[in-house]
């Protein structure tokens, strides 16, 4: 497989899997959250190191505010699945029927809920670097790359719940695999 298709595959299985998630966590839902988000758990971090790989061999300033908010991405946002992902959708699941959610649910999303948002801020700010460095650097080839932008302000904005945040991170796994594509091409 060509390094592009590599580099994208992560963003589109995310983008195929919102289309799956469930928009509210509930007794009905909750199995489905939470078996969603075991192999979300392999996937989420390679968007990162899809992006980070963009930068292989290179360590100027601009390449190590990239790989690091990738880096910090794949950590934090992977965090927001782990606990709000599968353990409150597992503690949901066990729950009896017609049961309230307990408050130590509503602890796990406070928990996991901050770590996704510096996640997720991570994801934009390496967008706009990665998006920015391969203008300078290829100009006019690299216009679609921009797709990171809007890609990672709708992950940012909407999870991966469909349809906002699932396109988006399809935009951002596309985005990803054309800048692949080019640079090894150039």
């Amino acid at each position: 497989m060509t390094a592009g298709v590599l580099s994208a595959l992560p963003g589109l299985v995310l983008m195929a899997a919102g289309y799956f998630h469930p928009e509210s966590l509930n007794e009905m839902t909750a199995h489905r959250w939470w078996t969603l988000h075991v192999p979300g758990m392999l996937v989420f971090p390679l968007v990162g190191l899809a992006l980070m790989w963009l930068f292989k061999g290179r360590r100027d300033p601009v390449a190590v505010v990239a790989v690091l908010a990738s880096f910090v991405y794949a950590i934090f946002y992977n965090a927001l699945d782990i606990l709000s992902g599968i353990g409150a959708g597992w503690v949901t699941s066990r729950l009896p029927s017609g049961a309230p959610r307990p408050d130590e649910v509503r602890s796990i999303f406070a928990l996991g809920t901050p770590l996704g948002e510096i996640g997720s801020w991570a994801l934009l700010l390496a967008a706009v670097v990665v998006a920015g460095d391969f203008l300078l650097r290829h100009r006019l080839a690299a216009l679609p790359g921009v797709l990171l932008l809007p890609g990672a302000w709708l992950v940012h904005h909407d999870h991966i719940y469909w349809p906002g945040g699932a396109l988006g991170m399809g935009l951002v796994g596309v985005a990803t695999g054309y800048l692949a594509w080019l640079g090894r091409r150039s």
